[in-house]
């Protein structure tokens, strides 16, 4: 009887133990204070679908979130249902400005509208700048000036520095491995740092908004800002690395096979694929690294920051 009761016991503690794991687990994935949270959240964000919600759709999902803030909610909404609405509208509409973002330009068409060399840089100029803090108007001319500079200094950078692997064959063995393998990931990543710094450069000339506890503007901040663009610029060295290390070791297993040694010419769509389904995997990860809306110490701000609020600590949107 005994040994029954015993076992029953350690039964029933074992499911509480894994209940009490479950949930610490759905706490984590939901927390944007962590990684996991955040990771779970920009997939999330970054859902292709999104691009081929309507009008009316995204209007109703706007309505469902400002009944739930309200207390009005219809009877029958699901949780289900409240997380779709809210997930629809981060994924469309932009946190400083309340407008949408246009399609090819959100994080969801990353991935998807991603083109070759100078089309894919103009692509991330307007990623960038759609998905910058707009808590300060930016002029027609400074964008046009940001957009101009970084599309032709990214360029400039990726063509420079893929010429000097070309001329690598007069370099001697080893250092042409290095040059070949090391180039091309500093040319990317040189020309996203550009790009994000040319395309976001008002927000270090006019500051960006920070919020205290209370989501009150407390001023505007240029120390924030730089962080925000520090921050953006490493999640853009960060975001082609799996690109250049994942596809070659993939690819070395796949060419092995006797399906694509007798069809070679599948060879380089099956290529693209594996870069591309690697680009759809990175984008999630590397934005994840930062939180979206981040916080930062007041003592390490303007002073008139410090004086304008008791909070010690405040948050601004650090953009994606």
């Amino acid at each position: 009887m005994i040994r029954d009761i015993t076992g029953v016991n350690m039964y029933f503690l074992r499911v509480d133990l894994w209940l009490l794991f479950l949930n610490i687990s759905l706490v984590l994935l939901s927390s944007q204070n962590t990684f996991l949270g955040r990771l779970r959240h920009f997939i999330d964000i970054i859902d292709p679908s999104t691009l081929f919600v309507s009008e009316r759709r995204l209007k109703e999902c706007i309505k469902l979130l400002d009944d739930y803030k309200h207390g009005t909610l219809p009877p029958g909404v699901s949780d289900l249902q409240l997380w779709e609405a809210q997930k629809i509208k981060q994924a469309i509409i932009h946190p400083d400005t309340g407008e949408k973002i246009f399609m090819p330009f959100r994080m969801s068409g990353y991935v998807p509208f991603g083109t070759p060399i100078w089309l894919n840089q103009s692509h991330n100029a307007c990623v960038n700048y759609a998905n910058r803090n707009a808590t300060k108007p930016a002029s027609t001319s400074k964008f046009l000036l940001g957009y101009a500079g970084a599309v032709t200094s990214a360029v400039s950078i990726a063509v420079g520095l893929n010429v000097l692997i070309q001329r690598a064959n007069r370099l001697s063995p080893a250092t042409r491995m290095i040059v070949q393998r090391f180039v091309p990931f500093t040319a990317v990543a040189s020309a996203n740092i550009c790009n994000v710094g040319l395309m976001r450069h008002n927000e270090l000339s006019e500051g960006v908004d920070v919020l205290d506890d209370k989501g009150n503007v407390v001023g505007s901040s240029k120390i924030a800002a730089r962080n925000a663009i520090m921050e953006t610029a490493f999640t853009r060295v960060v975001l082609p690395m799996p690109i250049f290390v994942l596809p070659p070791i993939i690819m070395s297993y796949l060419e092995r096979l006797r399906f694509l040694q007798s069809n070679r010419r599948l060879l380089l769509p099956i290529h693209s694929a594996v870069c591309l389904l690697t680009f759809a995997v990175s984008l999630p990860v590397a934005i994840s690294l930062f939180p979206q809306m981040s916080q930062i110490e007041v003592s390490r701000l303007e002073p008139e920051i410090a004086m304008a609020t008791k909070c010690k600590v405040v948050t601004y949107n650090k953009g994606l």
